[in-house]
């Protein structure tokens, strides 16, 4: 568990299905408007979001992954997910971040801040070198918040992932640990 004045960064636990749940149908058109993951109805129900949460325990015991839910301190009310993934172990010591947001506290510095709890947990616990992250040239918002983090720009990648049917750029960023992060 991480935290700042305002937030709270966890696992998210069984007992968060609803709250997921909830807050995946309040934002699906946004959220499906930027993943690479296809979704239709039946993937919108309490038991495939306890048995995705289920999942996610088990890669974190596996460090395969690591999800954290984004919690208001003030309301223990979920506002989002922030991630890493794509783990790579041994020679490399990477893995990427993906995160989003509920649409409704968009703009707020939240996200800033949780990606920095989460870069404390990669750098420190997790013993990570380099975070990387892939944003489309259009999503001005997660540029801003790579950016205010301290992530570098590397570089496009052409058509590298299918956002809601067809073939995206992505700006390529990465954070190491041995880079001064802004707080």
């Amino acid at each position: 568990m991480y935290q700042s004045d305002r937030l709270l960064i966890r696992p998210l636990m069984e007992t968060d299905t609803k709250k997921l749940l909830d807050l995946n149908l309040r934002n699906r058109e946004l959220f499906e408007s930027i993943s690479p993951v296809k979704r239709n109805d039946s993937d919108y129900t309490h038991s495939k979001y306890q048995k995705n949460i289920k999942a996610a325990l088990g890669d974190w015991k596996e460090d395969k992954g690591y999800e954290f839910g984004i919690f208001l301190k003030s309301e223990d009310r979920l506002i989002g997910t922030v991630s890493l993934f794509f783990i790579e172990r041994k020679t490399a010591e990477r893995c990427m971040i993906g995160y989003s947001l509920d649409e409704a506290h968009n703009g707020r510095g939240y996200m800033t801040e949780a990606v920095q709890l989460v870069l404390d947990f990669a750098f420190g616990e997790a013993h990570f070198h380099r975070v990387e992250a892939g944003v489309m040239p259009r999503n001005l918002g997660s540029i801003a918040v790579l950016e205010k983090c301290g992530f570098q720009r590397e570089g496009l990648e052409r058509d590298v992932l299918r956002i809601d049917g067809k073939f995206e750029d992505h700006y390529m960023y990465s954070i190491l640990a041995t880079d001064n992060r802004t707080k």
